[in-house]
C-alpha cells in the first residue's frame, strides 16, 4: 500500500505547518490555552483562509477532502504546535452536517464555530447510554439534560446535540444563546464547555443517528490519534537535540549507550503509532472503522504516555518548568488519552467486538 500524501495533502501540510510554525508556535500557545476563551479570533480566520477547516469535508458538502488522510494531514500539523483552536469540535460537527446534507458554508469558512455536545456525566463515552432527552414543542423540538466535556464549546455559537427522541438517537441544532452554557479551560491548554439545556429550542437535524454519532467520534479518534503523533514527533525530536547538547563528565549525554536504545524506543512507538493511525483512517467511514479507531486510541493512549514520561526522565528537572515546551507536550500527550474514550475504554471495546466475531 502507498502511504505517500498526494499532491493536494502535500500542499496542504507544507503550507499548514509553516504557517503554525511562523504564526503559532508553542510561546503564542500557551498565551492563549489556559485562559478563556483559549482561542486566538484572528488566527483562527488565518487558519481557515488556508483551507483547514475546508479540508474535513467532501466536495459534495462544500469542501476539498473529507477522506480519514485528510483529517491525518491537519491534525498532525497542529500536533506539532499544541494548536488549541476548536477544530476538533469542527470536525466532528461536519461529519454529522455531512450526513444530514446540511449547509456547511458558515463552518468550513470559520464564520460559526460549531461543537459536537455528545458526553454526559454517566455517559462520557458510548453515545448508547445517553439520557438527554428531546420533546416536540410545537412545531419544533425542546431538548432538556446536561453536556459534559464539549470540546471547543467555550467559544461555539452552535451546537449539535446528541439527544433521545422517542427512544432513537437523533442529533439536534441548538443556538448558544439559547442554552446555558458553563466555559472552562482544560489542564492541559484549550477550552471545553458544559451545555446545561432545560426546554432549550432546537432544531432536528439528524432523526436516527446512531451511525452518524459512531461516525463522528471515529473521525474525532482519529484526529486525536493524529494529533499525538504529531505532538510525540516533537517531543522526541526536542529530547534528542537535548541529548546532543546536555553534557557530563564532559561529554554529551547523548554518547550514553542506554539513552541512545530508550531514544530508540521512543521512536519506535511513535512510528508504530502513525502505522495504526494510518490504518484508522483508511478505515474510517467503513464497516470497521470502529474497530479500528479503537485499536489506534489504546495504542496511542500507552505510547504517549510512555513518549512523555521518556522526555522527562531523559531531560532531567528542566522538563517540569512552564517557560520550557516539554511540559506542555507531555501534559497534552497524557491528557489526549482522556478525550473521547481512554485505553480501557477502547481496550473493553476491542475484546467485545473480537467475541462478537
Amino acid at each position: 500500500m502507498d502511504f505517500s500524501l498526494t499532491e493536494d495533502r502535500r500542499m496542504l501540510q507544507d503550507s499548514l505547518t509553516r504557517y503554525l510554525t511562523e504564526q503559532y508556535p508553542v510561546e503564542h500557545r500557551n498565551k492563549v490555552a489556559y485562559d478563556l476563551p483559549c482561542h486566538d479570533h484572528a488566527k483562527w480566520d488565518e487558519m481557515a483562509e488556508l483551507g483547514a477547516l475546508f479540508a474535513l469535508a467532501p466536495e459534495d458538502a462544500g469542501g476539498f477532502g473529507g477522506s480519514g488522510f485528510d483529517i491525518n494531514v491537519v491534525f498532525e500539523a497542529l500536533g506539532t504546535t499544541l494548536n488549541c483552536e476548536p477544530v476538533l469540535g469542527a470536525l466532528m460537527a461536519s461529519r454529522l452536517m455531512t450526513k444530514a446534507g446540511a449547509d456547511q458554508e458558515a463552518l468550513l469558512s470559520g464564520a460559526t464555530k460549531y461543537a459536537f455536545a455528545v458526553s454526559e456525566v454517566e455517559a462520557p463515552y458510548d453515545p448508547a447510554y445517553i439520557e438527554c432527552s428531546a420533546a416536540t414543542s410545537g412545531d419544533g423540538h425542546v431538548l432538556s439534560g446536561r453536556k459534559t466535556s464539549v470540546y471547543g464549546g467555550q467559544v461555539a455559537e452552535m451546537f449539535l446535540v446528541a439527544a433521545k427522541l422517542d427512544g432513537k438517537l437523533a442529533v439536534f441544532e441548538v443556538q448558544a444563546a439559547d442554552a446555558n452554557v458553563v466555559s472552562y479551560p482544560m489542564m492541559d491548554g484549550g477550552g471545553a464547555a458544559e451545555l446545561l439545556m432545560d426546554g432549550t429550542r432546537a432544531k432536528l437535524l439528524i432523526a436516527d443517528a446512531a451511525y452518524a454519532v459512531q461516525d463522528a467520534l471515529n473521525a474525532g479518534v482519529v484526529a486525536l490519534c493524529a494529533e499525538a503523533v504529531g505532538a510525540m514527533a516533537v517531543t522526541h525530536d526536542t529530547t534528542v537535540d537535548y541529548l546532543k547538547q546536555r553534557k557530563q563528565f564532559g561529554v554529551p549525554i547523548g554518547k550514553f549507550q542506554v539513552l541512545q536504545h530508550r531514544a530508540v524506543d521512543m521512536l519506535t512507538e511513535i512510528e508504530q503509532s502513525r502505522s495504526i493511525t494510518i490504518k484508522a483512517a483508511a478505515e474510517l467511514g467503513g464497516a470497521d472503522a470502529t474497530r479500528y479507531a479503537s485499536m489506534a486510541k489504546n495504542m496511542i493512549g500507552r505510547a504517549a504516555r510512555l513518549i512523555a514520561e521518556e522526555a522527562i526522565q531523559m531531560h532531567g528537572g528542566i522538563a517540569m518548568t512552564w517557560e520550557y515546551p516539554i511540559s506542555h507536550f507531555a501534559k497534552r500527550l497524557i491528557m489526549l488519552d482522556a478525550q473521547l474514550g481512554d485505553t480501557d475504554f477502547h481496550l473493553t471495546r476491542i475484546m467485545n467486538a473480537l467475541k462478537a466475531a
